[in-house]
């Protein structure tokens, strides 16, 4: 019969309490900083819901009345250099640290009332609030006092945090980063692959988990077997604490002994604290209005108050003083943000943001490249593109401290799966990270990281199918940043990946990511074909503010073309496309692969062809100068790429290349691209998914007979 043995867990678990000792070892002031902090909360989210009760509010009203014991013992477990971020309901996160960065004590100082009238006005979405308006209830940022920005994505921000946290470790300082997140978010992927990096790299962060029993109207139990959620952190070896979150002195603690395991080096850790939010997951109702909590329950949470528990450990005189101050504070600031309208209210129209602006921010404007040295002050060579990709990022890492590498593998086979970062990991120790296989953790941290502001990250997806995997931190966070934060954001990230189409890798690891990532505004997007190319554009990318998707072609790496011998630091601007081909009869735009391809086209069939490649791919950098200069000479255009036709990125270009250029051309747009189906493992059918140069033949022809015709 076989023998069994319990396994221990690599790091403890334990529930944390107060005693008599503790509270007695407060002092008076401290215990009237936390109960002002608190209350300035509670007074602040109660004029939320009332002002959302009068449809002042825009969308949602995730209030934290009940919660902000936790919130309010954690911030004042923190200094002035930790950070913080949050998830949708995290207005008491951030206005406690706010109000803790501002010195704000047990009155409401100019400085006070600054934090709290900007916080509303964000919430409201009206012009003075942190991002202008923007970011709204569930985005809120102040980068000053450590506050990184709250996330309407459940589980978001924490891979966000990892990389402040990363920044902070790889800064050498002895910062903490915390992030905030429900109980809902402890099942996301995100948050558990954020967990297991964060372990595996020992980074300083504190996942602080509020456990309020219901994500929106599902409880806990529903959710997980394993209610403790403080158990999340034994699976990855992180030590955790369970606390009773209506305690706010119980959850300092507990943060304190977090916060000291961080900043000696042995983070991360992991607190829980049982909490409860009063009201439904929006609005001023109480969850009991929906069915799904009992009047009863509600009534044991709210006897719990921690506003009115350490009340009564203080001087009522003083308790009155203080919520006297801040209601009067509140009713200011609503009253200087409205105004009457019959028998209601309205906002003041002038604290509207103006309509104008509203594509503001999408983008930095590349001033950040301006200077940037665009000649060439080197000879010509002929050398393998994979080369030139690994030899660019030795150049630019032996210049710029800044630049951290990370992606699967990266550190090892001799320059990764491809052999685009050999030598790196010798010539670097401690700057190409090998990750786990988890895009999401990674790619997030590599947001956080970025947004920090302290390294420029560069990724590597291995395969570009896998940003699906991290959809979130590629689409809503990192090209979201500096938009939905008001322009206080960047996010300085290189992503590299490269279309593997050809290579027999099948349906989920050959697709060409232009098209998807033209559709995120935020994006820049840049596509080189020569090597000369990918080191000039890589050089723009790794000094651009905005991220960069780099894309290779596999197909590339091992051809040989021209390539720059002694200067490796020229910049070919973002946005400037390059004539390969001179010709009369027909503008054919192309990148990556098919330029060449399209060359050989032309050549094999006599067409007269003008090719462009194109070299720079989303909206805002494209070089519509060059290509409508080409058009009004030729009176054509076709658009050659070779992927599949679901993701094309020719599809949004060929439509606005025709209301553009209408009145120059002889014939509708035509198009080159793969089948409707993703190449398949076959090599037979994935040659007939691709396009071709024989496609581009019969394009060229084509357009030629029908213009004859014409």
């Amino acid at each position: 019969m076989p023998q069994t043995t319990p396994l221990q867990p690599s790091a403890p678990c334990v529930r944390l309490t107060t005693t008599d000792a503790d509270w007695d070892a407060l002092s008076p002031d401290e215990a009237r900083a936390l109960w002002w902090s608190m209350q300035a909360i509670r007074s602040f989210e109660e004029a939320v819901l009332r002002l959302a009760g009068e449809t002042l509010v825009h969308g949602p009203a995730h209030s934290s009345i009940g919660q902000e014991g936790g919130a309010t013992g954690a911030i004042f477990a923190l200094k002035p250099g930790d950070q913080i971020n949050g998830s949708h309901r995290g207005h008491h996160q951030f206005l406690a640290k706010a109000l803790r960065h501002v010195g704000a004590a047990d009155a409401v100082t100019p400085k006070a009332r600054g934090v709290l009238r900007q916080a509303l006005a964000e919430i409201m979405g009206l012009s003075p609030g942190w991002s202008g308006g923007r970011g709204g209830s569930m985005h809120l940022r102040w980068a000053e006092a450590g506050c990184l920005g709250t996330n309407a994505i459940v589980g978001g921000g924490v891979p966000l945090a990892a990389g402040a946290a990363a920044a902070m470790k790889f800064a050498g300082t002895d910062n903490v980063a915390v992030t905030f997140l429900g109980d809902g978010a402890t099942n996301i992927g995100a948050a558990l692959e954020t967990m297991n990096l964060s372990a595996a790299w020992s980074l300083p962060m504190v996942f602080f988990i509020e456990n309020n029993g219901y994500a929106v109207s599902t409880t806990v139990a529903e959710s997980t077997r394993e209610p403790r959620l403080a158990a999340r952190g034994m699976g990855f070896g992180i030590p955790s604490w369970q606390v009773d979150g209506m305690d706010p002195l119980a959850v300092k603690l507990a943060m304190e002994q977090a916060v000291a395991l961080c900043r000696e080096g042995k983070g991360p850790a992991l607190i829980e604290a049982e909490c409860y939010r009063f009201f439904h997951q929006n609005g001023p109702l109480p969850g009991s209005a929906f069915g799904y909590r009992s009047k009863e329950e509600e009534a044991v949470w709210r006897a719990r108050d921690p506003i009115a528990a350490l009340g009564k450990r203080l001087p009522q005189s003083e308790t009155t003083r203080m919520r006297a101050g801040i209601e009067a504070a509140m009713a200011e600031i609503v009253a200087d943000f409205t105004e009457p309208a019959g028998n209601a209210r309205r906002i003041r129209p002038a604290l509207w943001p103006d309509p104008a602006t509203k594509d503001q921010h999408i983008r930095g404007d590349l001033s950040e490249l301006r200077g940037a040295r665009t000649e060439f002050r080197g000879s010509i060579v002929t050398r393998k593109f994979i080369d030139c990709v690994s030899e660019v990022m030795h150049r630019r890492m032996s210049t710029d401290p800044r630049i951290i590498v990370m992606g699967e593998d990266v550190h090892r086979l001799r320059g990764g799966t491809n052999g685009a970062t050999r030598g790196l990991t010798e010539a670097f120790p401690g700057r190409i990270l090998g990750t786990p296989i988890a895009e999401a953790a990674f790619m997030g941290l590599a947001g956080g990281m970025a947004m920090d502001g302290r390294f420029r990250p560069v990724v590597e997806f291995m395969y570009p199918d896998f940003l699906w995997v991290a959809a979130d931190q590629v689409f809503n966070q990192a090209a979201k940043a500096r938009h939905m934060f008001g322009g206080t954001a960047k996010a300085p990230l290189v992503l590299r990946t490269k279309v593997a189409i050809g290579t027999g890798y099948g349906s989920q690891h050959s697709m060409d990511p232009a098209g998807i990532f033209a559709t995120a505004p935020g994006w820049r997007i840049v596509a080189p074909a020569t090597p000369y190319d990918y080191v000039g554009l890589m050089n723009a990318a790794l000094a651009c503010d905005d991220p960069v998707l780099v894309l290779e072609h596999v197909a590339l790496y091992q051809s040989e073309g021209e390539a720059p011998e002694g200067d490796w630091d020229y910049v070919i601007p973002i946005g400037s496309a390059k004539t390969v081909r001179r010709g009369s009869a027909v503008t054919v735009a192309t990148y990556l692969n098919m330029v060449g391809q399209t060359v050989a086209a032309a050549e094999a069939t006599g067409v007269d062809a003008e090719v462009i490649d194109l070299r720079t791919l989303d909206r805002a950098g494209l070089d519509w100068a060059m290509v409508e200069a080409s058009v009004k000479r030729t009176g054509a255009l076709i658009v050659v790429e070779e992927g599949a036709q679901g993701p094309s990125w020719g599809g949004w270009f060929a439509d606005a290349a025709q209301r553009r250029l209408f009145d120059w051309l002889d014939a509708p747009v035509a198009r080159v691209t793969g089948g409707e189906a993703s190449p398949t493992i076959s090599k037979v059918l994935e040659h007939a998914a691709r396009a071709t140069q024989v496609d581009v033949e019969a394009a060229l022809l084509a357009m030629k007979r029908d213009r004859g015709r014409r």
